[in-house]
């Protein structure tokens, strides 16, 4: 979160915090982008290959979300690559699975 002062015209100072949140459908534009590809180069090159703009600072928060929850992760380059485990397999498997107590 951002903290802003402002210059009230009585001259007195108000501070404020203000975030960037991201919509949940922007995070699944980007989520989508980035399991469809796989691997981007830079964060810049995913960030122009989105369908629509969106805000560096909400884009940079949406992939510090994805890097936490392990869905993402940063090779020494700096590239993007996607590590979260999806495939149709483990997807078929977790539906079959029992519980064992």
């Amino acid at each position: 979160m951002s903290k802003v002062t402002l210059q009230k015209k009585s001259g007195k100072q108000s501070s404020r915090t203000i975030s960037h949140m991201p919509r949940l459908d922007t995070i699944e534009m980007v989520e989508g982008m980035i399991s469809d590809k796989k691997e981007f180069s830079s964060k810049n090159r995913l960030w122009r290959s989105l369908p629509k703009q969106v805000q560096y600072k909400t884009f940079t928060t949406i992939l510090d979300y994805l890097e936490k929850s392990n869905k993402i992760m940063y090779d020494k380059r700096g590239a993007i690559l996607w590590i979260f485990a999806d495939n149709l397999k483990l997807k078929k498997l977790r539906r079959e699975s029992t519980v064992l107590r």
